[in-house]
Protein backbone atom coordinates (compact mmCIF):
# COMPACT_ATOMS: atom_id res chain seq x y z
CA UNK A 1 0.00 0.00 0.00
CA UNK A 2 1.17 3.03 -1.20
CA UNK A 3 1.45 6.14 1.89
CA UNK A 4 1.20 8.90 -0.16
CA UNK A 5 0.11 10.08 -3.81
CA UNK A 6 1.42 12.91 -5.86
CA UNK A 7 0.51 14.31 -9.15
CA UNK A 8 3.70 16.49 -11.39
CA UNK A 9 2.33 18.23 -14.26
CA UNK A 10 5.17 18.71 -17.01
CA UNK A 11 5.08 21.23 -19.56
CA UNK A 12 6.28 21.52 -22.72
CA UNK A 13 8.93 23.68 -22.01
CA UNK A 14 10.04 21.28 -19.73
CA UNK A 15 10.51 18.39 -21.99
CA UNK A 16 11.82 20.51 -25.28
CA UNK A 17 15.39 21.91 -26.22
CA UNK A 18 15.30 25.59 -27.75
CA UNK A 19 14.07 24.13 -31.24
CA UNK A 20 11.10 21.96 -29.66
CA UNK A 21 12.28 18.99 -30.07
CA UNK A 22 11.82 16.70 -27.40
CA UNK A 23 14.35 15.43 -25.14
CA UNK A 24 14.37 11.97 -24.32
CA UNK A 25 17.15 11.96 -21.09
CA UNK A 26 14.87 14.63 -20.05
CA UNK A 27 11.58 12.09 -19.75
CA UNK A 28 14.11 9.63 -18.59
CA UNK A 29 15.05 11.46 -15.51
CA UNK A 30 11.50 11.99 -14.89
CA UNK A 31 10.52 8.40 -15.07
CA UNK A 32 13.39 7.04 -12.60
CA UNK A 33 12.57 9.98 -10.34
CA UNK A 34 9.06 7.72 -10.62
CA UNK A 35 10.32 5.16 -10.11
CA UNK A 36 12.13 5.64 -7.21
CA UNK A 37 9.41 7.37 -5.13
CA UNK A 38 7.53 4.26 -6.03
CA UNK A 39 9.76 1.94 -4.54
CA UNK A 40 9.96 4.09 -1.50
CA UNK A 41 5.83 4.20 -0.80
CA UNK A 42 5.36 7.19 -2.75
CA UNK A 43 3.10 6.94 -6.24
CA UNK A 44 2.73 9.28 -8.61
CA UNK A 45 -0.06 10.52 -11.29
CA UNK A 46 1.41 12.26 -14.34
CA UNK A 47 0.16 14.90 -16.03
CA UNK A 48 2.14 15.57 -19.06
CA UNK A 49 1.57 18.17 -22.08
CA UNK A 50 3.64 17.60 -25.15
CA UNK A 51 1.13 15.52 -27.92
CA UNK A 52 1.19 18.68 -29.86
CA UNK A 53 4.91 19.19 -30.25
CA UNK A 54 5.35 15.38 -30.90
CA UNK A 55 2.59 15.71 -33.58
CA UNK A 56 4.38 18.90 -35.08
CA UNK A 57 7.55 17.03 -35.30
CA UNK A 58 6.42 14.53 -37.85
CA UNK A 59 3.88 16.69 -39.61
CA UNK A 60 6.02 20.07 -40.39
CA UNK A 61 4.53 20.21 -44.03
CA UNK A 62 1.20 20.52 -42.70
CA UNK A 63 -1.01 22.53 -44.81
CA UNK A 64 -4.21 22.70 -42.80
CA UNK A 65 -4.69 26.51 -42.34
CA UNK A 66 -7.10 26.19 -39.15
CA UNK A 67 -5.49 26.46 -36.79
CA UNK A 68 -7.78 24.76 -34.08
CA UNK A 69 -8.17 21.86 -36.98
CA UNK A 70 -4.22 22.07 -37.24
CA UNK A 71 -4.40 21.49 -33.66
CA UNK A 72 -6.47 18.79 -33.06
CA UNK A 73 -4.49 16.77 -36.55
CA UNK A 74 -1.10 17.69 -34.40
CA UNK A 75 -2.63 16.24 -30.96
CA UNK A 76 -4.08 13.38 -32.54
CA UNK A 77 -0.51 12.37 -33.67
CA UNK A 78 1.20 13.24 -31.24
CA UNK A 79 -0.35 11.78 -28.06
CA UNK A 80 -0.02 8.33 -29.61
CA UNK A 81 3.88 9.01 -29.45
CA UNK A 82 4.11 10.61 -26.47
CA UNK A 83 2.55 7.18 -24.60
CA UNK A 84 5.09 5.01 -26.68
CA UNK A 85 7.82 6.89 -25.17
CA UNK A 86 6.35 6.55 -21.55
CA UNK A 87 5.66 2.73 -22.30
CA UNK A 88 9.45 2.21 -23.25
CA UNK A 89 10.63 3.99 -20.68
CA UNK A 90 8.73 3.30 -17.66
CA UNK A 91 8.94 -0.34 -19.15
CA UNK A 92 13.07 -0.49 -18.71
CA UNK A 93 11.95 0.28 -14.96
CA UNK A 94 10.17 -2.86 -14.57
CA UNK A 95 7.37 -0.16 -14.20
CA UNK A 96 3.57 0.45 -16.17
CA UNK A 97 2.04 3.18 -16.85
CA UNK A 98 -2.02 3.94 -18.46
CA UNK A 99 -3.23 7.37 -20.66
CA UNK A 100 -6.00 8.72 -19.30
CA UNK A 101 -6.98 11.37 -21.51
CA UNK A 102 -9.99 13.95 -20.79
CA UNK A 103 -12.15 16.72 -21.03
CA UNK A 104 -13.43 19.15 -18.43
CA UNK A 105 -17.20 17.60 -18.61
CA UNK A 106 -15.42 14.32 -16.98
CA UNK A 107 -14.86 16.79 -13.77
CA UNK A 108 -18.16 17.40 -13.47
CA UNK A 109 -20.04 15.89 -10.51
CA UNK A 110 -21.96 13.04 -11.32
CA UNK A 111 -21.77 9.68 -13.36
CA UNK A 112 -18.23 10.88 -15.40
CA UNK A 113 -16.44 12.40 -12.55
CA UNK A 114 -17.43 8.95 -11.10
CA UNK A 115 -16.20 7.61 -14.03
CA UNK A 116 -13.21 9.03 -13.52
CA UNK A 117 -12.74 8.38 -9.74
CA UNK A 118 -13.11 4.59 -10.54
CA UNK A 119 -10.87 4.57 -13.18
CA UNK A 120 -8.00 6.20 -11.37
CA UNK A 121 -8.30 4.45 -8.39
CA UNK A 122 -8.48 1.26 -9.99
CA UNK A 123 -4.99 1.88 -11.74
CA UNK A 124 -3.62 3.22 -8.62
CA UNK A 125 -4.74 -0.17 -6.64
CA UNK A 126 -2.44 -2.06 -9.43
CA UNK A 127 0.39 0.04 -9.01
CA UNK A 128 -0.29 1.94 -12.48
CA UNK A 129 1.52 5.34 -13.17
CA UNK A 130 -1.63 6.65 -14.86
CA UNK A 131 -0.23 9.22 -17.79
CA UNK A 132 -2.87 12.35 -17.71
CA UNK A 133 -3.52 14.70 -20.73
CA UNK A 134 -6.56 16.89 -21.81
CA UNK A 135 -8.57 14.95 -24.80
CA UNK A 136 -7.79 17.55 -27.35
CA UNK A 137 -8.55 15.77 -30.28
CA UNK A 138 -12.23 16.35 -29.02
CA UNK A 139 -12.53 18.75 -26.54
CA UNK A 140 -14.51 21.86 -28.04
CA UNK A 141 -12.72 25.07 -27.52
CA UNK A 142 -15.11 26.73 -25.11
CA UNK A 143 -15.45 23.53 -22.54
CA UNK A 144 -11.24 22.98 -22.71
CA UNK A 145 -9.08 23.59 -19.73
CA UNK A 146 -7.81 26.64 -19.26
CA UNK A 147 -4.26 24.73 -19.31
CA UNK A 148 -2.75 21.66 -17.83
CA UNK A 149 -2.03 22.95 -14.90
CA UNK A 150 -6.11 23.58 -14.51
CA UNK A 151 -6.20 19.65 -15.31
CA UNK A 152 -3.42 18.57 -12.51
CA UNK A 153 -5.33 20.13 -10.20
CA UNK A 154 -8.50 18.80 -10.82
CA UNK A 155 -6.55 15.26 -10.94
CA UNK A 156 -5.10 16.16 -7.16
CA UNK A 157 -8.75 16.93 -6.11
CA UNK A 158 -9.89 13.50 -7.55
CA UNK A 159 -7.39 11.73 -6.05
CA UNK A 160 -6.72 13.08 -2.58
CA UNK A 161 -3.12 13.66 -3.67
CA UNK A 162 -0.91 14.84 -0.79
CA UNK A 163 1.09 17.07 -2.98
CA UNK A 164 1.05 18.57 -6.42
CA UNK A 165 4.38 19.50 -8.03
CA UNK A 166 4.24 21.54 -11.14
CA UNK A 167 7.20 21.66 -13.13
CA UNK A 168 8.67 24.35 -15.08
CA UNK A 169 11.00 26.22 -16.87
CA UNK A 170 12.56 28.47 -14.25
CA UNK A 171 13.48 27.94 -10.79
CA UNK A 172 9.86 29.12 -8.91
CA UNK A 173 7.87 32.35 -8.13
CA UNK A 174 10.44 35.16 -7.71
CA UNK A 175 9.93 39.29 -6.78
CA UNK A 176 10.62 40.29 -10.51
CA UNK A 177 12.33 38.78 -13.65
CA UNK A 178 14.02 35.70 -13.07
CA UNK A 179 16.87 36.63 -15.05
CA UNK A 180 17.34 39.90 -13.34
CA UNK A 181 20.17 39.16 -10.49
CA UNK A 182 18.08 41.37 -7.89
CA UNK A 183 15.57 39.36 -8.18
CA UNK A 184 14.61 36.83 -5.32
CA UNK A 185 12.86 33.44 -5.13
CA UNK A 186 9.89 32.72 -2.82
CA UNK A 187 10.50 29.65 -1.17
CA UNK A 188 7.29 29.94 0.15
CA UNK A 189 3.79 31.56 -0.43
CA UNK A 190 0.66 31.59 1.61
CA UNK A 191 -2.60 30.86 -0.42
CA UNK A 192 -3.55 34.54 0.87
CA UNK A 193 -0.37 36.24 0.01
CA UNK A 194 -0.71 38.84 -3.11
CA UNK A 195 2.23 38.51 -5.43
CA UNK A 196 0.55 38.63 -8.84
CA UNK A 197 1.99 42.18 -9.21
CA UNK A 198 5.32 40.02 -10.05
CA UNK A 199 4.18 38.06 -12.58
CA UNK A 200 6.08 38.10 -15.98
CA UNK A 201 4.25 36.45 -19.28
CA UNK A 202 6.36 35.45 -22.16
CA UNK A 203 5.01 35.02 -25.76
CA UNK A 204 4.45 31.35 -26.94
CA UNK A 205 4.77 29.59 -30.24
CA UNK A 206 2.46 27.54 -31.70
CA UNK A 207 2.61 23.84 -29.56
CA UNK A 208 3.85 25.64 -26.64
CA UNK A 209 0.96 24.91 -24.21
CA UNK A 210 -1.61 27.50 -23.34
CA UNK A 211 -0.04 28.04 -19.69
CA UNK A 212 1.86 31.13 -18.20
CA UNK A 213 3.35 31.82 -14.89
CA UNK A 214 -0.03 33.74 -13.80
CA UNK A 215 -2.09 30.36 -14.74
CA UNK A 216 0.50 28.35 -12.34
CA UNK A 217 0.09 30.80 -9.96
CA UNK A 218 -3.67 30.50 -9.59
CA UNK A 219 -3.64 27.29 -10.24
CA UNK A 220 -0.87 26.67 -7.19
CA UNK A 221 -3.05 28.88 -4.52
CA UNK A 222 -6.36 27.55 -5.59
CA UNK A 223 -5.15 23.66 -4.97
CA UNK A 224 -3.02 24.66 -1.47
CA UNK A 225 -6.02 26.13 -0.51
CA UNK A 226 -7.94 22.60 -0.84
CA UNK A 227 -5.00 21.15 2.15
CA UNK A 228 -2.65 20.09 -1.10
CA UNK A 229 0.58 22.05 -1.01
CA UNK A 230 2.06 22.42 -4.20
CA UNK A 231 5.30 23.24 -5.20
CA UNK A 232 6.98 25.37 -8.39
CA UNK A 233 10.07 24.39 -9.82
CA UNK A 234 12.32 23.56 -11.75
CA UNK A 235 11.89 20.72 -14.22
CA UNK A 236 15.37 19.92 -15.74
CA UNK A 237 17.09 20.03 -12.79
CA UNK A 238 17.95 16.59 -11.93
CA UNK A 239 16.56 15.07 -8.73
CA UNK A 240 13.61 17.98 -8.52
CA UNK A 241 10.86 15.33 -7.61
CA UNK A 242 12.50 13.41 -5.10
CA UNK A 243 14.52 16.73 -3.21
CA UNK A 244 10.58 18.42 -3.22
CA UNK A 245 9.45 15.15 -1.14
CA UNK A 246 12.72 14.70 1.13
CA UNK A 247 11.91 18.63 1.92
CA UNK A 248 14.99 20.11 0.75
CA UNK A 249 14.38 24.02 0.19
CA UNK A 250 13.52 23.86 -3.69
CA UNK A 251 11.53 25.45 -6.06
CA UNK A 252 8.45 27.59 -4.26
CA UNK A 253 5.91 26.11 -1.89
CA UNK A 254 2.54 26.97 -2.05
CA UNK A 255 0.53 26.45 1.26
CA UNK A 256 -2.72 27.03 2.99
Amino acid sequence: MHKKRIVVKVGTNVMTNKDNRIVGPVLQELVRQIAYLYDNGIITVLVSSGSVIAGMELLSENTIENKEIRQQVYSAVGQPRMMRHYYTIFGNFGMRCAQVIATKRDFAPGEYRDNMVNCYEGLLSQGIIPIANEDDVTSLHKGKFSDNDELASLVAELIKADQMIILSDIDGVYNGNPEDKDSKKFSIIHVDQNIEQYIQESDKKEGEGRGGMASKLKIAKKTAAMGIPTVIARGKTNNIIVDIMEGKDVGTKFIA
